[in-house]
């Protein structure tokens, strides 16, 4: 194998104890202590989703599929003289080493981390010296994973060619905030896609509503007129703007016809507002336009109205889309002076 096919795996482990491990003992572990001795099992993917399956029956299938397959990975695809990167949260070091022996089952070593692979540290690296998207690949939300994207930038910092540290202006930053802003929105989106069907996803666009301002009234269960929501200013529902709302929470494209139908139910100075999880056919959105009267909202600009309101809305909507303020790099061509 030469230098630039060598693989790069990347790990995480939590707390001073599994640090020690990593660092000190000098083995690169991963957890899932009740599946036991892997060595067992049949080399097989199956078979590894068999054992996880039975030994956490608690677990949902997506959680039990993910695990089996970072199990398998760890015990058959890595290979002996592959590299491994740890980024210790005690140190602040960036560890590259390589593996050097097979897997091993070793619950007397760590309880927490029994599945094993012994690894000699190359080199060890301060953050500072790479770039943020390769520090960001490194925060995957896997145990284990494949570095593919700035293996490279890895690899140049085993040879020395990364010694020195990166510009200052770093033209990853922005790729960095992209995608952890699309993580968020996908997150949101598949939250309301899976939490919130039928009258649930009403309820909680008329919550939105109300957050933005609006009064609302919902229609009654099994009543379809085509109006599930009117949304307005006053108290009295006097005052214009009157807004008929219709809702869909299937993710599939809203057609002319159902945008049609809405703006039919619209009365003198009455205004209409089409939202949708999924989006709009174009025979929708050619109808809607020069409309002043009718709005569309297709699932992207919903959830970037979501995060906008995210701290008004009610409660029961923030458990089921649950979200914490971060601070994320800023690229330079956005910064005000």
């Amino acid at each position: 194998m030469t230098n630039n096919e060598t693989v790069f795996w990347g790990l995480h482990v939590r707390g001073e104890a599994g640090d020690e491990l990593y660092i000190k003992k000098e083995f690169v572990a991963i957890g899932w202590p009740k599946a036991g001795d892997l060595r067992k099992l049949s080399p097989d993917r199956e078979a590894f989703k068999h054992r996880v399956n039975e030994r956490y029956p608690n677990e949902k299938p997506g959680w039990v599929i993910n695990s089996a397959s970072q199990l398998f990975r760890f015990v058959h695809e890595m290979k002996r003289e592959d590299h491994v990167i740890y980024r210790s949260k005690f140190d602040h070091q960036i560890h590259i080493g390589k593996i050097t022996g097979e897997y091993t089952h070793n619950p007397e070593l760590s309880s927490e981390y029994p599945n094993m692979r012994p690894v000699k540290w190359l080199t060890a690296l301060p953050v500072t010296q790479f770039s943020q998207g390769a520090l960001y690949e490194l925060g995957s939300a896997l145990t284990l994973f494949q570095v593919k994207n700035y293996a490279d930038a890895y690899r140049s910092a085993l040879t020395g060619e990364g010694a020195s540290a990166p510009e200052a202006s770093d033209e990853t930053v922005e790729l960095v905030a992209e995608e952890i802003e699309q993580t968020t929105r996908d997150f949101v989106l598949k939250q309301l896609a899976q939490e919130l069907k039928g009258y649930g996803f009403q309820a909680f666009v008329a919550g939105l509503l109300n957050t933005m301002g609006y009064r609302t009234q919902e229609s009654a269960k099994g009543v379809d007129e085509g109006i599930d929501i009117i949304a307005h200013r006053d108290e009295l529902k006097l005052e214009p703007p009157i807004i008929k709302v219709q809702v869909k929470s299937k993710e599939g494209s809203v057609g002319g016809p159902d945008v049609r139908a809405l703006y039919g139910n619209l009365g003198h100075s009455e205004f209409g507002l089409f939202v949708t999880l999924g989006s709009f056919s174009r025979q929708a959105e050619e109808f809607a336009k020069g409309k002043t009267n009718l709005r569309l909202i297709a699932g992207e600009e919903l959830i970037g109205f979501v995060l906008e309101h995210y701290e008004q809305l009610d409660p029961r909507y923030k458990a089921r889309l649950p979200l914490k303020r971060v601070y994320i790099p800023e690229p330079d061509a956005k910064r005000t002076e």
